[in-house]
């Protein structure tokens, strides 16, 4: 069931205090853009510590500089690494599973590795769930699994599926799905490439000039993360309110020279 939601920033204050105090939280896939800013935001709570699984190292090396705390815990490795995974969530009462191949070119072009990341990846953690039995588990997920049209968006899309089975029959732990649209401040994003033409003085690449987009801020995506572990229960799938925008007029922000590239695979 998708539960779409509309929560104001900042109501959450001492119910979240009281969810994380002494907690202790992994975060897989978290050293990216948007998990370097969940890491810096739970940090501001009485948490007990907050592991981050990444395969990336020089990311994990950037947010272990930037996070001046000892209870950050880089943790390098794969959520394919069932090995890996059984050290990273040793008494860990939160899990949020951002860990993903989600370039959707990348992905149509490299769909083993696709789905041994997003789905194997996500059964492994669901694993975990069996075995651990952590309070809560979020798995984050896209709304490119609605109507999924790429590999990228079937693997979210069974990822769901996945959580959504384990929110109903893992007892002990209170599981669920985040679904977002496009985030702002994200790496390899199309205001990214948009940005480098523009200081190469090309023109905006455009698939679609009628392609339509759901955007949410970084600092929007990680508060409704924190709302939502006040209120998982049992696989639901949580969507915020995302304003839809004109990626024509997006790009027209940044430039009005523009050429249009054509629909991509998928």
């Amino acid at each position: 069931m998708d539960i779409l939601l509309s929560i104001k920033k900042k109501t959450y204050s001492s119910k979240i205090i009281k969810e994380l105090n002494k907690k202790t939280i992994l975060i897989t896939g978290g050293a990216g853009s948007i998990g370097s800013e969940l890491v810096k935001k739970l940090l501001e709570f009485p948490v007990s510590a907050i592991r981050v699984l990444d395969i990336n190292e020089h990311s994990l090396f950037q947010l272990n500089r930037s996070v001046d705390d000892n209870r950050f815990r880089p943790l390098l490795g794969s959520v394919s690494n069932l090995e890996r995974l059984e050290m990273a969530t040793k008494n860990v009462d939160i899990i949020i599973h951002m860990a993903a191949i989600k370039n959707i070119e990348i992905s149509e072009f490299n769909p083993i590795e696709t789905i041994d990341t997003n789905v194997n990846g996500t059964v492994n953690m669901i694993k975990m769930l069996i075995k651990k039995r952590p309070a809560k588990f979020i798995n984050i997920s896209t709304d490119k699994a609605a109507d999924a049209s790429t590999l990228y968006g079937n693997t979210k899309q069974l990822g769901e599926r996945i959580t959504s089975w384990a929110g109903f029959h893992i007892k002990g732990t209170k599981s669920g799905t985040v679904r977002f649209g496009n985030v702002r401040e994200s790496r390899g994003n199309v205001f990214e490439i948009w940005n480098e033409e523009k200081k190469r003085n090309k023109p905006l690449s455009i698939t679609e000039p009628a392609m339509k987009r759901y955007f949410i801020h970084a600092n929007e995506v990680v508060d409704f993360i924190l709302n939502s572990l006040l209120i998982v229960k049992e696989g639901e799938i949580f969507v915020p309110k995302m304003q839809n925008y004109s990626v024509k007029k997006l790009a027209d922000e940044i430039s009005k020279s523009q050429k249009i590239i054509g629909l991509r695979q998928g």
